[in-house]
């Protein structure tokens, strides 16, 4: 584990002042603090992702870790948009304005990617949960593994969904990860606030898929795995109020290999029901034209 994800892991920084932060504001000269340490933040990220000599990308990373846990420490940060290190990096909302992420990936050399992730609460006063990616821990566990303390299956986040779910609010996070070396993944996975610990924990039996284990036992994440050469579709369809993904198949017709899988332009679908997400097959038909064909109207 290098030290840049050993720091991130190390983040939980709980103050005591839990105070509302809706009628809060940044003081003026917090909020010019914020606009230049957002500026050296854009800069040390430029290096991080694409300095020359690769082995010193995590150094940079760290440096930057250490940024930005000083930035956030300023008060009510968490009410700071961050617009322009939004481009460099992906900060999301949870869509109830429970949280938001701070989420990015780097290659270092012969290092596998890594994924960072810190979770920060709408509080005055600092409150950062530090995400420890534990991909390279998990493979054929993926399905049926609720992380904890902070362990996390690394991604890149493009959207953060609030889910009930036996009167217990969870976070669908959607997400992509690419790190191996001949499929990429993209994954569901539910996260979930831990009044015990105060941290977070990912992954929750609600999608009844199966495992590769075990086909009639619900999985606690749900992964699609691919080719590394091509890309799939998983994300969330307001119109038929469905998350629908790339129908995939083998290649090489053997379902054991999924780094052969590839979209065979078909859509499957997840629908909520009864506390559960059920796949529902063919959700959107396509229709498959032979070459001179004309569509019908």
């Amino acid at each position: 584990m290098n030290r840049c994800t050993l720091f991130i892991a190390s983040i939980t920084l709980v103050f005591a002042n839990t105070a509302n932060t809706n009628a809060q504001s940044i003081a003026p000269q917090d909020l010019e603090r914020l606009k230049k340490m957002e500026d050296s933040l854009v800069v040390t990220a430029d290096s991080m992702y694409a300095a020359f000599l690769p082995d010193t990308r995590l150094g940079y990373c760290e440096r930057f870790v250490k940024q930005l846990v000083r930035t956030l420490k300023i008060e009510n940060s968490y009410q700071y948009g961050f617009d322009s290190l939004k481009q460099v990096i992906n900060i999301l909302p949870s869509g109830d304005n429970a949280f938001r992420m701070f989420n990015w990936a780097i290659e270092a050399g012969s290092i596998p990617k890594r994924y960072y992730g810190a979770i920060q609460m709408p509080q005055p006063k600092l409150k950062l949960i530090g995400l420890n990616d534990y991909t390279e821990q998990l493979d054929r566990g993926l399905e049926d593994s609720v992380l904890t303390g902070g362990k996390w299956f690394g991604a890149l986040y493009y959207r953060i969904m609030p889910q009930l779910v036996n009167g217990k609010k969870m976070y669908i996070c959607f997400g992509l990860n690419n790190a191996g070396l001949i499929s990429n993944r993209k994954i569901l996975d539910p996260m979930y606030f831990d009044e015990k610990t105060g941290g977070v924990a990912f992954g929750a039996p609600i999608f009844g898929v199966g495992s590769r284990a075990n086909p009639q036992q619900k999985v606690v994440r749900f992964v699609l795995e691919y080719k590394k050469s091509v890309s799939a579709t998983l994300n969330w369809n307001e119109e038929r109020q469905m998350i629908v993904f790339d129908h995939l198949e083998s290649l090489s017709n053997d379902p054991t290999r999924r780094y052969t899988y590839v979209p065979t332009g078909q859509y499957d679908g997840l629908i909520w029901a009864d506390n559960l997400w059920h796949v529902r097959k063919g959700v959107m038909q396509v229709t498959i034209l032979e070459d001179g064909q004309a569509p019908d109207e």
